[in-house]
């Protein structure tokens, strides 16, 4: 690991300060990812900012949503009794994310920015890798693929973003608040994160000495019935090969609102907008679940590893889709 200097901030403002005052300095949350990138010579920042103990509260809003401070731990926020009863697929998502010793470090702004854990990004003594290394080309291309995307990726990257919460808070249309040195301001989550493209060493839209101070989460009426599923290689300590949060309201026998994500298929966490355009209005059942699954996965383009995916991300579209709706079509 390089040598590093560290500051605690005190507030937002002299994080910010502190961050931007030169060289190469990163905020440091819980330190589940970032300690892990040092470790491996992947991040080499010449100094971190700890953030861990700022705004660390989770308040009620004017409007009847949730003020998720950027502080607060996984732990924290899997267990609050507003999440766990008016957003259950944000809860179950933490849960399902990582082992508890991590969730109990980890925090909110550090799981939303964390980075892929594509194993050629991770290895820098034999892997070529343009997120890593821009322009040194992508490995994992023609090599061991099982994991990456089948959508959105790009001929100079097809990692895949880790995060289960991140696709909760996709589905939620969840704000994102910031603090820079030119003021505040909120990104919508679904906005944050961005597409490979030509850079993918670029994983969000945020500039140098941006700042996550919270996340907002607006009211939803049929928040409450939701869920997430999470398809991996072993019950404990997985990343997903693909996951899907979902909300669903059903009034007699026709879907009249819906909110979907998938985790696992792409960069960044995908929104399944079209999904949610095929289902608004159409019957409760099976074969529309289906049908919109097939209209948000007409563009997967797999690789020599993960065709798999295809179908196996609409089977759980479909399943998490039936398993809301109940038995008898009709969400509770």
């Amino acid at each position: 690991m390089n040598p590093f200097r560290y500051a605690r901030a005190d507030d937002a403002a002299d994080a910010v300060a502190l961050v931007t005052a030169g060289g190469t300095a990163a905020f440091l949350g819980g330190g589940t990812n970032l300690v892990d990138l040092m470790r491996e010579t992947v991040a080499r920042p010449d100094s971190l900012v700890d953030v861990s103990g700022l705004s660390d509260e989770i308040t009620e809003t004017d409007t009847g949503g949730l003020l998720i401070g950027a502080a607060v731990r996984n732990t924290a926020l899997a267990g609050h009794l507003s999440v766990r009863t008016r957003y259950p697929l944000l809860s179950r998502a933490i849960l399902g994310g990582a082992s508890a010793q991590i969730r109990n470090m980890a925090t909110v702004g550090g799981n939303i920015l964390q980075r892929t854990r594509c194993t050629y990004f991770y290895d820098t003594a034999g892997s070529r890798c343009n997120k890593r290394d821009p322009g040194a080309g992508c490995d994992a291309i023609g090599g061991f693929n099982r994991i990456h995307a089948i959508l959105d990726a790009s001929p100079e990257c097809v990692a895949t973003h880790p995060s289960d919460m991140c696709v909760a808070l996709a589905a939620l249309d969840a704000t994102v608040h910031i603090r820079s040195s030119g003021g505040a301001r909120t990104i919508a989550f679904t906005d944050l994160h961005r597409a490979p493209g030509e850079t993918p060493e670029y994983d969000t839209v945020l500039e140098p000495g941006d700042l996550i101070v919270a996340v907002e989460l607006p009211a939803l009426p049929f928040g409450a019935h939701s869920t997430y599923r999470k398809v991996r290689d072993r019950a404990s300590y997985a990343f997903a090969l693909v996951s899907v949060a979902a909300a669903l309201d059903v009034q007699d026998g026709q879907v009249r609102d819906v909110r979907i994500a998938l985790g696992g298929v792409a960069h960044r966490p995908w929104r399944a907008w079209k999904a949610e355009a095929a289902l608004r209005g159409a019957p409760a059942t099976a074969q529309s679940y289906r049908d919109a699954a097939d209209a948000e996965l007409a563009d997967a383009r797999p690789l020599s590893d993960n065709g798999f995916k295809i179908e196996l991300a609409r089977r759980t579209i479909v399943a998490v889709l039936t398993e809301l709706a109940g038995p008898d079509g009709e969400a509770a």
